[in-house]
């Protein structure tokens, strides 16, 4: 996202006599995919930082090898798409405080809260993630995650006028009237924002806390109750949105993998998908369940009953089970 910091530090290298042309944002491996889409399209260097087990988030470590005078903003994720797991913001603009008394580069940051913007607000109300940080200029967040509605709404707000560049704004006359408009299309439905608009009415912050409540509490009964599985090791636990993915632990002459896991899940109607982590980390498969609103405790015992059942079935194997490979990504 462009910041009003990003546009001051093109005009002054401009004015500098410096060149602009090669723009880029950090952000971690385990990012969206649209991010990659924005660099790709818009000619921004996507500058990946890695991660790991030691570091299973974009934390600020390291963060000093990949800004630049170049660099018009970092990425943060409240909620990242192979985990759930939030990116800790605040850290991230600790790290950009101590490069910028190096260096004086002075970055800002956007939050990518597409699925936590809806979360954290609710349940984990002392959180500093958003405009508290005073690093962040921008925040992004997905209605049809956990706002409660069907797929195609998200927006983005900025944390004043002044953060979105004049220049990216366009006025228009249409119909009779002059209104700004910012977007890369004109015309959108207005349905499901008359359907985010009645949610908020009919359920109220309290409502809202209610519901990513209830979810929370299903996401940590049901990770809690698969890290006690002698097969598997969680990732991460749910704490955070109500998301949360586990690996399968070493055990000589297993014949399964999650993808068999996945497999079997599947023919009793559970979509629990297995992948590859991210570049770096591609050796490590994991998999992940995603509760929402509706995913009860009667649902979460069902599961539970069906994934013992399938894990008893897979360790009963006397050979491998014969499937193709599996090499495809993780699919959004």
């Amino acid at each position: 996202m462009a910041s009003r910091s990003s546009a001051a530090g093109v005009n002054a290298r401009k004015a500098a006599g410096l060149p602009t042309d090669k723009p880029d944002l950090v952000m971690s491996s385990a990012v969206q995919v649209c991010w990659e889409k924005f660099c790709n399209y818009f000619d921004v260097e996507p500058r990946f930082v890695p991660i790991c087990e030691d570091h299973k988030v974009l934390d600020g470590h390291d963060l000093e090898r990949y800004v630049d005078e170049n660099t018009i903003g970092v990425v943060a994720i409240m909620g990242v798409t192979y985990t759930g797991m939030y990116e800790p913001v605040q850290q991230i603009s600790n790290a950009l405080d101590r490069i910028q008394e190096k260096t004086g580069l002075d970055v800002h940051i956007h939050v990518d809260a597409a699925s936590g913007g809806m979360v954290a607000p609710f349940i984990q109300p002392d959180l500093a993630w958003d405009f508290r940080v005073k690093r962040v200029v921008s925040i992004s967040t997905s209605g049809h995650k956990y706002g409660l509605v069907y797929p195609g709404l998200g927006w983005v707000v900025w944390r004043s006028t002044a953060d979105l560049p004049e220049s990216l704004v366009f006025k228009v006359s249409y119909l009779g009237g002059e209104m700004p408009t910012f977007a890369l299309n004109f015309s959108r439905p207005g349905a499901q924002v008359l359907l985010q608009y009645y949610m908020f009415l009919r359920l109220g912050f309290e409502g809202y806390c209610r519901v990513q409540q209830a979810s929370h509490d299903v996401a940590k009964y049901l990770s809690g109750e698969i890290a006690k599985m002698d097969d598997f090791t969680l990732w991460n636990d749910g704490s955070d949105i109500p998301v949360f993915a586990w690996m399968l632990k070493d055990k000589p002459n297993r014949k399964w993998n999650l993808y068999d896991l996945q497999d079997r899940l599947r023919m009793k109607g559970w979509l629990v998908p297995a992948y590859p982590m991210p570049v770096d980390l591609t050796d490590v498969t994991v998999q992940r369940i995603v509760v929402r609103n509706g995913f009860s405790h009667d649902l979460a015992e069902s599961f539970l009953r069906d994934l013992r059942a399938c894990v008893k079935y897979l360790d009963s194997l006397e050979a491998p089970m014969p499937s193709e490979a599996h090499v495809s990504g993780f699919h959004h």
